[in-house]
C-alpha cells in the first residue's frame, strides 16, 4: 500500500467507529469523581480501598500499555481491538454488579487491562488506514478532540447518571458502545499487523510493568502524603527495571520498542513536549477543581457544567493546529501553541478569592486550547515519524509519557501549591484548628462545618486566600515551564517532516503488511 494513497469513505467512517472505545476509556478516567460516596455508602469503602478503587484503573493502564501496543504489532490491531472491547465491556458489567469493595478493585484492575489494549490500537489502526500526511493529520485532530472531549464530559456524564439511577449505571454505559464497536469493527476496521512478527518479548513486557507501575505509584503517593521511604524506594526500584528494559530492548531480537526511534528528532522531541503538556493540563485541572468547589462553592455538578464553557475555545484548537500546520512548519505551530497555554496560565495568576468565574474559566480555555494543538501536533508527528509496522509501539510509548506527564503534574506542581498554601497559612490560629487548616483547602472546609459561625468564617476566608495565592504561584511556575518549553520545542522540531525518515524506513519484509481478511 503506498503512502501516498488517499483514504475514502469507509475509512472516515471507520475512523468513527475507532471514536467509542477512545472516548469511553477517556470518560473512565473521571467518571467515578460523583461516584465514590454512593459507593462508599453501599459497599462500605474504606479510605484506602476508596484510592486503590480510584487508582488501579490508572496503574495497569499505564503499566500495561507498551505491552499491549507490541501485541497488537504482532497478532494484529483490529485483534487486539476486538479482544479489549470484550473484556472491557465484561469487566464493566462486573464492576457495576460488585458486591464489594474487593470484587469492585479487581473489575477496575481489568478495565485497566482493556484500556491497554484500546488505547495504542486506536492510534495504530489510524496510521494504518490514513497515509496520506494531510488526512492522517485530520483523523488525528479529530482522535484529539474525541480524548479531551472524553476527560471533559466524563465528571458530567456521571454526575447526571447518579442523578437518575443507581452508581452501577456509570459503568453499565460502556457496554452498549463495546457491543457495537465489537459488531462494526470487523466490517468497517481494517486488520494490519507486520508479516515479520518474531516471538513475543515476554521478558521484556515483565520489565516494562516493573519499571512503570512502581515509579507511577511512588509519584502518586509523594503527591498525596508528602516525602516518605517506600514511595521513593518504590521510584528508585522502577528507574533500575528501566535502565534493565532498555537494555533488554538493545539485545533482544524481537525486541517490544525499537530504540532507533529514538534517534528521530521529530519522535523524541514530540514525546518530550507532549509530556509536558500532560504536566501542565493534568496540573492546573487539581486546582480549578478545588477552587469551583470550595472557593466559589459550587456543586460537584454544577462545577463540572461549568468546566465545560472552556470547550468553546477548546473545540476548535484541534483543526486549527493542523490548518496552520499545513501552511507553516509545524514547530512554530508547536511553539506558539505552547506560549497560547502559557497566557493561559498567565490569566490564572489573576484570580483571587472573589474573582469572576469568568477569569479562571478563560485562563482555563487557553490553557487547554493551546495544549490542545501541541497534543493534536505532537501525536501527529510521533505516530506519522514512524514506519506502519511500528505505529502500535510508537503509540503505546507516548501514552505512557502522558501517563507520567499526569503523574508529575500532579506532584511537581500540587507540591509547589502545598508549600506556598502552608506559608500562608499564619501560625496563630487556635489549637485545634491549625492542623486542618494547614493540611489543605478540603480539610479546612471539613473543619469549618463543625465550628461556631465567626470562627468558621475565619477559617475559611483564611484557607480560601492561601489557596488562591498557591493557585497563582503554581499558575506562574507553569507559565514559565511552558514558555521555556515553547522555545526547546521549536528548536528540536523545526525543519522535521511528517513522513518516516531514512533511519525509521522499514525493511523490506516488514515493509509488507499481512492485511487479514
Amino acid at each position: 500500500m503506498g503512502s501516498t494513497e488517499r483514504a475514502g469513505r469507509k475509512e472516515w467512517i471507520a475512523l468513527g467507529v475507532l471514536a467509542l472505545p477512545l472516548l469511553l476509556v477517556s470518560m473512565d478516567v473521571s467518571v467515578l469523581y460523583f461516584a465514590v460516596p454512593f459507593i462508599s455508602a453501599d459497599l462500605g469503602v474504606n479510605a484506602t480501598e476508596q484510592l486503590w478503587i480510584f487508582d488501579i484503573y490508572g496503574f495497569v493502564l499505564a503499566g500495561l500499555l507498551i505491552t499491549m501496543g507490541s501485541l497488537g504489532d504482532r497478532i494484529g490491531r483490529r485483534r487486539l481491538l476486538l479482544f479489549g472491547a470484550i473484556g472491557f465491556g465484561v469487566a464493566s458489567v462486573a464492576a457495576a454488579y460488585a458486591q464489594n469493595p474487593e470484587q469492585l478493585i479487581a473489575a477496575r484492575a481489568l478495565l485497566g487491562i482493556g484500556g491497554a489494549t484500546l488505547m495504542p490500537s486506536t492510534l495504530a489502526l489510524i496510521r494504518n488506514m490514513f497515509h496520506d500526511p494531510k488526512q492522517r493529520s485530520k483523523a488525528i485532530a479529530f482522535w484529539s478532540a474525541v480524548m479531551m472531549g472524553g476527560i471533559t464530559l466524563g465528571p458530567v456524564l456521571g454526575g447526571f447518571l447518579l442523578e437518575h439511577f443507581w452508581w452501577g449505571s456509570v459503568f453499565l454505559i460502556n457496554t452498549p458502545a463495546m457491543v457495537l464497536l465489537v459488531v462494526l469493527a470487523p466490517v468497517l476496521l481494517p486488520e494490519f499487523k507486520a508479516a515479520v512478527r518474531g516471538r513475543f518479548d515476554l521478558l521484556g513486557s515483565v520489565l516494562s510493568l516493573a519499571a512503570v507501575l512502581p515509579v507511577i505509584w511512588g509519584i502518586k503517593e509523594l503527591a498525596a502524603h508528602g516525602m516518605a521511604a517506600l514511595p521513593v524506594v518504590a521510584i528508585v526500584a522502577g528507574l533500575v527495571f528501566g535502565v534493565l528494559f532498555v537494555q533488554r530492548q538493545r539485545t533482544a531480537a524481537h525486541p517490544m520498542v525499537d530504540l532507533s526511534m529514538f534517534r528521530n528528532r521529530a519522535f523524541s522531541g514530540s514525546l518530550a513536549a507532549n509530556t509536558i503538556g500532560t504536566l501542565a493540563l493534568v496540573g492546573n485541572a487539581v486546582f480549578l477543581t478545588q477552587y469551583l468547589q470550595l472557593v466559589h462553592g459550587l456543586s460537584p455538578l454544577k462545577a463540572a457544567l461549568w468546566s465545560l464553557a472552556p470547550s468553546v475555545l477548546v473545540g476548535g484548537a484541534a483543526p486549527l493546529a493542523t490548518a496552520l500546520a499545513g501552511k507553516l512548519d509545524r514547530a512554530y505551530v508547536i511553539g506558539g501553541a505552547f506560549v497560547l497555554a502559557a497566557s493561559g496560565y498567565g490569566v490564572l495568576t489573576q484570580v483571587h478569592v472573589d474573582s469572576s468565574l469568568a477569569v479562571p474559566l478563560a485562563g482555563a480555555g487557553l490553557l487547554a486550547a493551546g495544549l490542545v494543538m501541541v497534543m493534536t501536533l505532537v501525536t501527529e508527528a510521533v505516530v506519522g515519524s514512524v514506519a506502519p509496522e511500528r505505529a502500535g509501539s510508537a503509540s503505546a510509548v507516548m501514552e505512557t509519557c502522558a501517563e507520567f506527564g499526569g503523574a508529575l503534574g500532579i506532584a511537581v506542581l500540587g507540591s509547589i501549591g502545598t508549600a506556598v498554601y502552608r506559608a500562608d497559612v499564619p501560625s496563630n490560629l487556635p489549637a485545634g484548628v491549625a492542623a486542618p487548616v494547614r493540611e489543605g483547602l478540603p480539610a479546612a472546609t471539613a473543619a469549618a462545618a463543625h465550628l461556631p459561625a465567626q470562627l468558621a468564617d475565619t477559617v475559611l476566608a483564611t484557607a480560601r486566600h492561601a489557596f488562591t495565592h498557591s493557585m497563582n504561584v503554581v499558575a506562574l511556575v507553569g507559565a514559565i515551564l511552558l514558555l521555556t518549553t515553547a522555545v526547546a520545542a521549536t528548536l528540536t522540531l523545526r525543519g522535521t517532516t511528517h513522513t518516516t525518515t531514512p533511519a525509521e524506513a522499514p525493511t523490506p519484509e516488514e515493509a509488507d503488511l499481512a492485511p487479514a481478511a
